[in-house]
């Protein structure tokens, strides 16, 4: 072992990782969000999707059958002012291979993003939700996760149904962390719903009628989430920075005439 506490399966492990960190070529997102717009936009405790052009991005929208294949959280001003005068980390996230780490918001400027924000979130809970984030900054990528990640680049088609247990790796080391799973484990702890089981309670009849049905919920493992299942959460609301600031359709300039048919040609060649 290293002076620095690395083995040599963690050297093997940056090493892969790299690998799959390769960016893919020709990405080209339809609407990214400047760092600018989103600062005015995110709330401490809202969760950023990134949609991804590594190849390791290509797996996880695979077995998510998602656009999104990473998340972060969002934790505002809670971090320093870097000494060299660089821009501020407002992100906490897991990257593979190095852990949990906080970037600024001009990392993703240039890639499809979405905002999906816990409804009537009090603040109390907020900041439990960063602060529990930001204790974890510094925890080692789970590198089990690493070698199997690398057995779904093999042209190997997988029922539907198994790909859930299948994106949920890890060795179970509460030291280590993989992506979207730390940040529902922080939602869990506020017992904030994402994706609940629910089953009706004893005694009960099937109706509609919310008088008249109980339900009861059951807190999923934390490291069965994905980054799609915020973004299909019926109890986390999806705010588009654009709609934020007074949109009006009304105001866009369009072109018209023979400069609109010279555009079209010019795309269609």
């Amino acid at each position: 072992m290293s002076a620095s506490g690395d083995t040599l399966l963690d050297r093997l492990g940056r090493f892969l990782a790299g690998l799959l960190q390769v960016e893919s070529s020709g990405y080209e997102p339809y609407t990214p969000s400047d760092p600018d717009t989103l600062r005015r936009v995110l709330e401490p405790g809202d969760i950023l999707l990134i949609e991804g052009n590594q190849r390791i991005s290509a797996t996880i929208k695979y077995l998510t059958q998602s656009t999104w294949s990473h998340s972060a959280l969002y934790v505002g001003d809670a971090l320093p002012e870097p000494a060299d005068g660089s821009e501020r980390p407002r992100l906490i996230e897991v990257n593979l291979g190095e852990g949990c780490v906080a970037v600024p918001l001009s990392k993703y400027r240039t890639y499809n993003t979405r905002i999906c924000r816990a409804n009537g979130l009090s603040p109390e809970d907020r900041q439990h939700v960063v602060g529990f984030m930001l204790e974890r900054l510094g925890l080692k990528y789970d590198l089990k996760n690493i070698f199997d990640m690398l057995r779904y680049f093999f042209p190997v088609p997988m029922p539907v149904r198994w790909r859930r247990r299948a994106i949920a790796f890890g060795s179970g080391d509460p030291t280590r962390a993989i992506c979207s799973s730390l940040i529902a484990q922080a939602y869990e702890e506020i017992r904030y719903p994402i994706l609940p089981e629910i089953t009706r309670a004893p005694g009960r009849a099937s109706a509609q009628s919310s008088y008249s049905r109980s339900e009861i919920l059951h807190i999923r493992h934390h490291s069965l989430y994905t980054p799609r299942d915020f973004d299909l959460s019926p109890y986390f609301r999806i705010v588009k920075p654009t709609l934020e600031y007074g949109f009006d359709y009304r105001a866009l300039t369009w072109a018209q005439g023979e400069l609109a048919q010279d555009e079209r040609s010019a795309a269609a060649k």
